[in-house]
């Protein structure tokens, strides 16, 4: 019997130690190094995003911050890689609404939602529907009259991404217009492909490149899944105002850390990413770039996360899109 109370206060010692070290780490942190994995390949909007809040973040909490790219699998191998990372602030996550997504579109990712706490979800820009500029067509109720139940040839910037889904479940449930989908790699092909008449229809974010082409009169912008238009593009209607009213879906940049990761440690990276984004020079480029900053606590965040998991899982099932 005294043996096992021995190893009983033990235990109750050593978890005390590791509890003290846990405070302490969190007390201190930064102390090094913090690394940012893009889940996407340089260039993109998660990629330019999560670069501008690792300058920030060097600036204001005096370490260097490094930038790795892990593209691939929709973003699931990135995701995998920081849900395996030690949790102790130093390895972060930034990724796009494919988070969300893929947690019910993808059978076997090797890590859940729950592997994740939310730092901070930085900034949006809303899905979008867009033709080419020589379309007749200024809305969604045009284009619709004007192609009188022919099959529409959708353009989307890859298979199972968040325009993608969010286009065909509109199409299909709210629009009951037909559609044949053209997947592209990437956005930039789609886009040039939209731009040159080629196909009727894109699916993309403001953000992914639409909002500099609508601007630059070499596409029209018919639509927005948003509940206000945006300040980038404010001559394009929401899905609301054409009657297609309660559906909204946007896609953000967002930053996560391994789920057991001190909930300080969290915090002191959601106050410095939020600050970071409400300066006069991100939120510039942001605007420039299709993106309204979002704020909030990481509760928040976290909230909208898990929100977003269930509407986008919703979409997925309607479509029954299974990727294994």
């Amino acid at each position: 019997m005294l043996h096992r109370r021995r190893l009983s206060a033990i235990a109750v010692v050593s978890a005390a130690l590791a509890f003290a070290a846990g405070a302490a780490d969190a007390q201190t942190y930064p102390a090094s190094k913090i690394t940012i994995v893009v889940a996407f390949a340089p260039g993109g909007g998660a990629d330019t995003l999560a670069r501008l809040i690792g300058q920030g973040l060097s600036d204001r909490l005096h370490q260097p911050v490094v930038v790795e790219n892990r593209g691939g699998a929709g973003g699931n191998i990135a995701a995998s890689y920081v849900a395996r990372a030690e949790p102790d602030g130093y390895t972060l996550l930034a990724t796009t609404t494919a988070i969300a997504v893929n947690e019910t579109l993808f059978v076997n990712k090797g890590f859940s939602a729950n592997d994740f706490k939310t730092v901070s979800l930085a900034a949006s820009s809303p899905e979008a529907l867009v033709t080419g500029a020589s379309n007749s067509a200024n809305n969604l109720v045009e284009f619709f009259k004007a192609t009188n139940g022919k099959t529409i040839n959708l353009a989307i910037p890859g298979v199972g991404t968040g325009s993608d889904i969010e286009a065909e479940y509109f199409l299909k449930f709210l629009a009951h217009e037909p559609a044949q989908v053209i997947p592209f790699q990437g956005g930039a092909p789609a886009l040039n492909a939209t731009i040159g008449n080629q196909v009727d229809l894109m699916a993309s974010t403001l953000g992914g490149g639409a909002a500099a082409q609508i601007a630059g009169g070499k596409l029209k912008g018919l639509g927005i899944a948003a509940e206000h238009r945006a300040a980038v593009a404010p001559n394009v209607p929401t899905y609301a105002e054409q009657g297609f009213e309660g559906f909204t879906a946007v896609s953000w940049v967002g930053f996560f850390a391994p789920a057991k990761t001190d909930a300080k440690i969290v915090a002191t990276l959601n106050t410095a990413i939020n600050a970071i984004v409400q300066t006069p020079e991100v939120k510039k480029k942001l605007d420039d770039m299709g993106f309204d900053p979002i704020g909030g606590s990481s509760e928040q965040a976290d909230a909208m996360f898990r929100a977003d998991v269930a509407k986008w899982g919703k979409m997925v099932s309607a479509l029954d899109l299974s990727i294994k």
